[in-house]
């Protein structure tokens, strides 16, 4: 049987054994509320976020760091700045179509922050359900609660199993909703869920890069917070 009970508890442990443990941003990805956060979200696919940020830091050195710049820029010179990231040549053509698309449907980021949904994203190339969370909670501001492998391998360690990525985001989500008060009471004031999503997936991300090492999650430190 299982110590843990919801996502509330979960939050309650991961805070109090002091995650986030960085202060980078309000909402945990580095400057969120930015285009930097959509092309992140394709560069971190399959590579560590150490290598996006220089491929990042190389979009604005060599000038095309802007949905406007890369829609225009060419194959070679979107290659060249993200080659840190790995498979750079798909990277490059997804992020160039985005890019593209996010200019003729919407004009520009203004807008597709406002109006851009959950279909949309999903339908372009190279844009998963994570992907798509991520563009909306850390680029959006909605209230979009982002799941990732972490996620699913530090509840299956409380003994939880979902059968897909939705049955985790509803479990997560519920959880938050259904202790709301507690939420309030933790932080000492009314906490927007978007930004609760936000950090709450990014104290996940923290831990697990502290405590899952291949198959073994050390769960030590949280269980005293779990009653």
């Amino acid at each position: 049987m299982t110590v843990l009970q919801n996502s509330y508890e979960l939050l309650y442990a991961l805070k109090k054994s002091g995650y986030l443990k960085s202060d980078r941003d309000p909402l945990w990805w580095p400057n969120s509320g930015t285009p930097e956060v959509i092309f992140g979200a394709i560069l971190t696919q399959q590579s560590r976020w150490e290598n996006v940020e220089t491929s990042l830091e190389q979009l604005k050195k060599t000038g095309i760091g802007s949905i406007e710049a890369l829609a225009e820029a060419t194959l070679p010179q979107i290659i060249e700045a993200i080659k840190p990231s790995g498979f750079y040549n798909t990277k490059a053509e997804r992020l160039r179509k985005l890019c593209r698309n996010i200019l003729e449907d919407f004009g520009d980021f203004g807008i597709f922050r406002a109006e851009v949904d959950r279909s949309w994203l999903l339908k372009q190339k190279g844009i998963g359900m994570e992907s798509a969370d991520s563009i909306l909670c850390y680029a959006c501001g909605r209230e979009a609660f982002v799941v990732d492998s972490y996620t699913a391998r530090l509840l299956a360690a409380f003994g939880f199993h979902f059968d897909h990525y939705e049955a985790i985001q509803e479990w997560m989500v519920d959880g938050l909703e259904a202790h709301y008060d507690k939420v309030v009471e933790l932080y000492g004031e009314e906490i927007p869920p978007g930004r609760l999503y936000a950090r709450l997936h990014g104290k996940i991300v923290e831990f697990a890069k502290d405590a899952i090492r291949g198959k073994q999650v050390d769960l030590s430190s949280l269980l005293p917070y779990i009653v």
